[in-house]
């Protein structure tokens, strides 16, 4: 299957009726990179981990951009049946249809086969605006926080808004 576009994705978030902004700008692929558009762009600002269990279930973890995940306990939290690690560069194209530095929760629109559990962080889910990839890191999107779990709904995804942070 071939990844959905940017374009896809603002196509399809039209015709669910979801207002989305997006702003371009330089490819960035780190929180560090991205802090200078901070002033231009309002709202939470996501990171995003991709992780696995020892049983090969997948998870994305995004929270807002500047929090730490204790990766030795949070699988306790968000239901993995072990320690998780991060899941390899293949594994994230062929789920979410994305590179690394690209990661973004907008990424549900090509998990058409449901591999990949989604975790939103439940402070990040206090902003009303989160801001994502819009599957390239060359562009940010500002979407409302309700609207991001109905299009994940959408997409055939129930996200779990979890404490994930510490």
């Amino acid at each position: 299957m071939t990844p959905k576009t940017p374009d896809d994705l603002f196509r399809f978030l039209d015709e669910l009726g979801i207002a989305h902004k997006t702003k371009s700008h330089p490819p960035v692929f780190t929180v560090a990179e991205s802090v200078s558009l901070r002033d231009e762009i309002p709202g939470g600002h996501t990171k995003n981990l991709f992780i696995k269990d020892k049983k090969d279930q997948f998870f994305l973890l995004t929270v807002e951009e500047n929090a730490s995940v204790d990766l030795k306990t949070v699988h306790t939290i968000i239901g993995a049946a072990s320690k998780v690690s991060f899941g390899k560069p293949e594994k994230l194209m062929e789920y979410l249809g994305v590179v690394p530095g690209a990661v973004t929760a907008f990424g549900a629109i090509n998990d058409t086969g449901k591999n990949v559990t989604f975790v939103l962080d439940k402070d990040l889910m206090e902003h009303e605006v989160i801001n994502c990839h819009p599957l390239s890191n060359d562009a940010t999107t500002s979407i409302g926080r309700d609207d991001l779990v109905r299009f994940m709904e959408a997409t055939g995804h129930t996200p779990l808004v979890l404490k994930v942070t510490a």
